[in-house]
């Protein structure tokens, strides 16, 4: 009968040691584990206004978010980061005062953002995100919220943008399906007021 010496256990040890942290590491690696975050592409799309002397145009492209689960673990929370780049075209006769561009974006809790399209409601919620910054929304449902990402003022004739990357929303208190959805707003004020809005194409964010 073959004998094994203490160095050979020592050595088959080590290779099944091996080969068991192997397989953790090949399965930490499999597409299941690496598959927790979601990209989402969202088309850009424009709206081009005329009011009098002034002529308008609001674009957006370049727009994506990355959905993933909260960091809490609760199952009422989630997280998406958004980029995107907002653009304002203004010619003619622009007031002094000169025009304003908002945008960020709509987060509803087991509501339909897409009806929102008639216009900004006013008693709705606006929580302030700011570039660079994250915004925590508590939201239940059948709640509609705003996320507040930036604003320029002052817009005068010419071509003016807000850029955006990785602006993180997290969303707490939700625990039935949520979505979202970017919104741009135009204002110019004067004798032709003009109030346009430019709606995203609405994403799930779990």
């Amino acid at each position: 009968m073959m004998r094994i010496g203490r160095s050979g256990l020592r050595r088959g040890t080590h290779v099944a040691s091996v080969s068991a942290v192997a397989a953790v590491a090949f399965g930490l690696m499999s597409p299941g584990a690496a598959n927790a975050d979601t990209f989402v592409p969202l088309p850009g799309g424009e709206k081009v206004v005329n009011a009098g002397s002034v002529t308008a145009k609001v674009a957006r492209n370049a727009e994506s978010a990355l959905v993933s689960p909260s960091l809490a673990a609760n199952g009422a929370g989630r997280v998406a980061w958004v980029s995107g780049d907002v653009f304002a075209e203004l010619g003619g006769e622009v007031p002094e005062e000169g025009a304003t561009l908002t945008t960020g974006y709509i987060v509803g809790c087991q509501a339909d953002i897409t009806g929102l399209e008639g216009g900004l409601s006013a008693d709705l919620a606006l929580d302030s995100l700011g570039l660079g910054g994250s915004l925590s929304i508590p939201i239940s449902a059948g709640e509609v919220k705003f996320a507040l990402i930036k604003y320029k003022t002052d817009l005068q004739p010419g071509v003016s943008a807000i850029q955006y990357r990785d602006q993180q929303i997290e969303v707490q208190g939700c625990g039935g399906y949520a979505q979202a959805r970017a919104y741009t707003v135009l204002e110019i004020p004067g004798n032709h007021y003009v109030k346009s809005t430019l709606y995203g194409q609405p994403f799930s964010i779990g």
